[in-house]
């Protein structure tokens, strides 16, 4: 008797799935039309904002005039493309924008992973809610605090800073406008932002590692270091390598407000990137088309990234994005 009602049960949710797998996309929607109406403003949201804006881009292939508008505007091809690549600029533009890119991947990008395995060890809750808290608060600073903080603490007149380097060696350092300082204050800035708030995702997927792997581990005689390379990395490995995809997706965006605040003319050499370059002559000299065609040209650069080193991820036995 117990077998022919296990047998009952097997047909009734056999033909249920059957019943379900038959369904029409027309049914499907029905069903889940209230699953649909949530998700329409946020598709509302994309086409509005994201998608509809993208036919600007058109103006790159024209001589733009806002008198004349984007239909009757002169048509040029890839014109300003190739002036772009022949401007004396260009390559000074790429080497600022691509050392500070490359700066960024190697000593911002590990940052929040460090810092999260170093907070995923603390035994003691109350003091690592404390650290996360503190750690958070930079990166609700706008870039023009961050700014400032850094003129007071590094300026020649005064600075806490240069005050403590001209007593140890005796002279002062000009580190807001000397050219070999730049870099390093970029980098100590978006660290000192930003680290804290990346920890956020790799906290999230710390806390979704099984505990038994770490039980086993240390039955087995693992120490920390050892649970933390063999059982820790491992787990968070596929978050950290799609994070690190997203992120080429903006190789080439270093960040305007930043830049911007902290080059001036003594630095100007190697504060020029991308960013800068479009605002100066898209905005203030009004070459509309010209800076189009720049931004354009960084965009395909992070698509060709993502989608090269997602492919990468791919071969290597990792998900990807896509």
């Amino acid at each position: 008797m117990a077998s022919v009602n296990t047998e009952r049960s097997k047909i009734k949710t056999s033909s249920k799935t059957k019943f379900k797998t038959n369904l029409t996309n027309f049914q499907r929607l029905k069903r889940d039309k209230w699953l649909y109406v949530l998700l329409l403003p946020g598709v509302l949201y994309f086409l509005i904002f994201k998608y509809a804006p993208m036919w600007g881009i058109v103006i790159a292939f024209q001589n733009y005039s806002p008198f004349l508008g984007i239909a009757g505007s002169e048509w040029v091809g890839f014109s300003h493309f190739i002036d772009f690549f022949q401007n004396p600029d260009f390559f000074r533009l790429l080497r600022n924008t691509g050392i500070l890119a490359m700066l960024d991947l190697i000593f911002f990008f590990p940052a929040p992973i460090i810092l999260a395995l170093m907070l995923n060890e603390l035994r003691i809750n109350m003091y690592k809610r404390t650290v996360q808290t503190m750690i958070y608060v930079p990166h609700f600073m706008s870039w023009v605090i961050i700014a400032s903080i850094t003129y007071i603490f590094f300026t020649t007149s005064g600075g806490a800073i240069n005050e403590l380097v001209s007593y140890f060696t005796g002279k002062e350092i000009n580190f807001l406008s000397a050219p070999e300082w730049f870099r390093p204050l970029i980098m100590g800035q978006i660290i000192w932002k930003e680290t804290g708030w990346g920890t956020v995702i790799f906290l999230a997927a710390l806390a979704s590692v099984d505990q038994e792997q770490y039980e086993a581990a240390i039955v087995d005689g693992a120490g920390r270091f050892r649970r933390l390379w063999h059982v820790t990395l491992p787990a968070v490995r596929s978050t950290i390598i799609v994070l690190l995809i997203l992120r080429l997706g903006n190789f080439l965006d270093t960040g305007f407000q930043q830049i911007y605040l902290m080059s001036n003319s003594l630095n100007r050499d190697v504060a020029d990137v991308f960013d800068t370059y479009v605002y100066f002559v898209g905005i203030q000299q009004g070459a509309f088309s010209y800076s189009t065609a720049v931004g354009l040209f960084k965009s395909i650069v992070g698509i060709i990234l993502v989608l090269g080193a997602n492919k990468l991820a791919k071969k290597v036995g990792q998900e990807g994005i896509f």
